[in-house]
């Protein structure tokens, strides 16, 4: 499976989905659908972009009892889309049973990745609220171990602990990376920004790039841009 870039599409409406998704006249780039837009826009979002050709990544981070994550794993397999994923501390049991729901009658399913720990957990809220006294690295490497058992294809991670993934993990786990900048582009107040160029070089497989894109100028020129980076096309 080759790489790609994913356009996080974190609109309000699906109106303005289509709005910025009409700038590409050529190409059909891989889209993430996240909470804000699935809530707004309902499945309607899901089915219009994959009648115009995209595919897509449903970023809801399902976490529930195994049955109730299993009955809408399967709702969300049959709106097609092409990735979608939950929470790894929802057990290896949770997992599985989403697996089972993923799957169709004819044994295809959708990529189903982890998060394993969000962006905004650091290890002193992990202490003190969640009790979990575990280094934030090994909790983060545990939970992946765990998706792997469960039969998942992945975990969302930051680039600098996707070659650590890829080291408890095998090669063959994916590996999707948020937080992308170009080099030279605004990193506010980021003080380690990760570029295409080298989320490719430490092994990542998907990047998902949000104001890069979303925000430029010329949103298709900084798509091409990111895709020649990561890609090498």
């Amino acid at each position: 499976m080759g790489r790609d870039v994913i356009i996080a599409c974190d609109f309000s409406s699906m109106e303005k989905t289509l709005e910025f998704l009409d700038n590409f006249k050529e190409e059909k780039p891989y889209v993430k659908i996240g909470m804000e837009l699935y809530y707004a826009a309902g499945a309607e979002i899901v089915r219009e972009l994959k009648r115009r050709g995209h595919k897509i990544f449903l970023d809801l981070k399902l976490h529930d009892i195994p049955n109730t994550v299993k009955k809408s794993m399967a709702v969300l397999s049959s709106l097609d889309v092409d990735m979608c994923n939950l929470h790894a501390s929802g057990t290896i049991a949770m997992m599985e049973a989403a697996i089972e729901g993923l799957t169709r009658e004819d044994g295809t399913r959708p990529l189903l990745i982890a998060v394993t720990q969000l962006t905004s957990t650091s290890q002193e809220r992990m202490t003190n609220d969640l009790l979990i006294d575990k280094p934030i690295d090994e909790v983060v490497m545990h939970y992946a171990h765990n998706a792997k058992l469960a039969g998942l294809d992945g975990v969302v991670c930051s680039p600098l602990e996707a070659s650590k993934v890829k080291d408890k993990c095998g090669k063959e786990f994916l590996t999707v990376t948020p937080g992308v900048r170009f080099a030279d582009g605004d990193i506010g107040d980021q003080v380690r920004v990760t570029t295409p160029e080298k989320a490719k070089e430490i092994g990542s497989d998907y990047i998902v790039v949000g104001r890069p894109i979303t925000a430029a100028e010329d949103p298709v020129a900084a798509y091409r841009r990111c895709v020649a980076e990561f890609v090498g096309e």
